[in-house]
Order: C-alpha cells, then sequence, then structure tokens
C-alpha cells in the first residue's frame, strides 16, 4: 500500500476518534450545564445527549456540503442509518432480548418511517434535497423537540434533575473542547476518506455508505452496548431511533438548507433499502413487542448483504 495511503487511513482514525471523544466532552459539559440550570434529567437526554450522538455525522455531513462533497454529505447519513438499524438493534437483539416500549411502537417508529418516507420524497421529486426542504426538516425537528418536552414534562420523570457531575467553569471548558474535537475530527475524516476514495477508484457515495458511516456510528454502538450491560435494554431502542430521527431532520436538513444537494439517481436504492428497513424494525416490533435473537440475526445478515452489494455495484 502507497505510503500516502497509509497516512490518510491514519489521519481518517485520528479523525474518527476525535469525532467520538469531542462528542463525549461535549455531551458531559452540556449535560452538566443543564443538571446546574436545573433542567430535567428527561429533557436532557431527549436533546442534548441525542444531539450528541449524532455530532459525528452532522461534522461529516455538514462539512462535506461545505466543501461540495455532496453525495458523501447523504451517502453519510443512509449508511448510518443502516447501520443503526440493522448492526446496533442486530448486535444487541442477539445479546439479549430487547423489550419495546408501547410508546415507541405508537409514536416514535411511526414518525421516523414518516420522515424516512419524507427524505425519499425530496430526492425523487427533482433529485436534489433544496435549501427549501432543508428549512422544513429542521422546523420539523423543532416542533419534534417541542412535543419531546412537553409530553416528557406530563409524566413524573419530568421533575427528575441529575446532579452535575462537573462544576461549571469546566463544563463549559468541556463543551468547547468537545466541539472543538467534533469540527477538527470532521474536516479529518471527509478530507482523508476523500483522499482514499479517489485513490482506490472509490465513489465518494460508496465511502459515505460504508467507512465514514461505520465509522460516525461507533458512538451510538459504542452507547448501546454499554446500556446492554447495565440491563437498560429499552435505552438501545430509543438511542437508535432517536439518533435516526435526527440524521434525517438535523443533519440532512442543516446540511442541505446551508448549500442545496443535487444527488445522483443511482443513489434511490439506498434510498428504498433504508425505507425497507425502517419498516421492518416497525413489523419486527410490533408483533412481538420485543426483537429476539432470530430478528437480531436477519438483521445483521441484511447488514452483511448491503455492505457487499454496496461494493459490488462501485
Amino acid at each position: 500500500m502507497d505510503a500516502g495511503i497509509i497516512l490518510q487511513v491514519v489521519l481518517l482514525i485520528v479523525g474518527f476518534v476525535f469525532l467520538i471523544k469531542g462528542s463525549d466532552f461535549f455531551v458531559d459539559g452540556a449535560s452538566s450545564i443543564a443538571s446546574i440550570l436545573r433542567i430535567p434529567t428527561i429533557i436532557v437526554g431527549l436533546t442534548i445527549v441525542a444531539f450528541g450522538t449524532s455530532a459525528p455525522e452532522a461534522a461529516v455531513s455538514i462539512t462535506s456540503s461545505l466543501t461540495g462533497i455532496n453525495a458523501m454529505a447523504v451517502s453519510n447519513v443512509i449508511g448510518s442509518n443502516l447501520f443503526n438499524i440493522l448492526m446496533v438493534i442486530g448486535i444487541a437483539a442477539l445479546l439479549s432480548e430487547l423489550l419495546m416500549e408501547k410508546k415507541v411502537l405508537d409514536k416514535d417508529l411511526p414518525f421516523l418511517v414518516g420522515i424516512t418516507i419524507l427524505f425519499a420524497i425530496f430526492i425523487i421529486v427533482g433529485w436534489d434535497i433544496t435549501n427549501i426542504e432543508g428549512i422544513i426538516l429542521l422546523l420539523i425537528l423543532i416542533a419534534y423537540i417541542i412535543y419531546l418536552v412537553h409530553d416528557a414534562r406530563k409524566s413524573n420523570e419530568a421533575n427528575e434533575v441529575e446532579k452535575p457531575k462537573l462544576t461549571l467553569p469546566k463544563s463549559i471548558v468541556f463543551m468547547i473542547v468537545g466541539l472543538a474535537g467534533i469540527i477538527i475530527g470532521g474536516d479529518l475524516v471527509v478530507d482523508s476518506a476523500s483522499t482514499i476514495a479517489m485513490a482506490l477508484g472509490m465513489s465518494e457515495t460508496l465511502v459515505g455508505l460504508t467507512i465514514v458511516a461505520i465509522g460516525t456510528s461507533l458512538p451510538e454502538l459504542v452507547t448501546s452496548i454499554t446500556a446492554l450491560k447495565k440491563g437498560e435494554n429499552q435505552l438501545v431502542i430509543g438511542n437508535v431511533i432517536g439518533s435516526n430521527i435526527f440524521n434525517i431532520l438535523f443533519v440532512l436538513g442543516a446540511s442541505s438548507a446551508i448549500s442545496a444537494i443535487p444527488l445522483d439517481s443511482s443513489m434511490l436504492i439506498d434510498v428504498i433499502f433504508m425505507i425497507a428497513v425502517t419498516i421492518l424494525c416497525f413489523i419486527f416490533g410490533k408483533t412481538q413487542d420485543k426483537y429476539d435473537k432470530r430478528e437480531g440475526a436477519i438483521l445483521v445478515i441484511l447488514f452483511i448483504a448491503y455492505m457487499a452489494f454496496a461494493i459490488l455495484r462501485n
């Protein structure tokens, strides 16, 4: 392998480390500030943590959009959403049976299916995501957060305020350092991934769907496995659904609001597969109110098959 490619691979890994650790620092700092300000724990989880786990995808896609690498901006979101459902839920279900909450099945999962279909409609209408459509996605996100906060405040959990882990000065430093790590990591990942793609004859779409998508989804995978070890199985589902919703509404919304994203018609296959997988996730959960080992194995096999297809198609 060429020395230049090896250097780019190293920079790609370093970028992922900056993204993941930057997200951790940002969430810790923001959560502590929220606790100091007496913001309920449940609201922190629904907003700050959800933003934090989607920060790597946001950094990569927004950086891609700003630098004109539009294919990676969209393929990163598609690949991340597929990885979250097929691998994060799949691996978690293989390790332990995942029970579903009624609220998730009746509200959150159908909402995810709906915005995934809306995303597909935006693409099919003009083979792009315009500035206006990006703003629409961001407005839907704002409405969704308002609903989450309102719904949380109606529950008893809304009165629970977690004790701050950090002092106010340290929290601010954590947020600044975390944000810097996210920005630096996003730049490194986009630049090195693009260089690797060109050197190896890979398309930006393939790199976004595979290497970048898997790398930016590592926080969701690590968070879910940690939740499993603590016996908090339902957090796995909430983590995946919340992350996928934020990926579409915030990551794609912000990227396309900054710069309209033209797309190639060949990406329609990936979008249709993402819709099918999201609906399958809903069906699996609805049939038994849980994900078992058999369904987990099906999801993992589907991801492996899709990765093989994506590589061969290139």
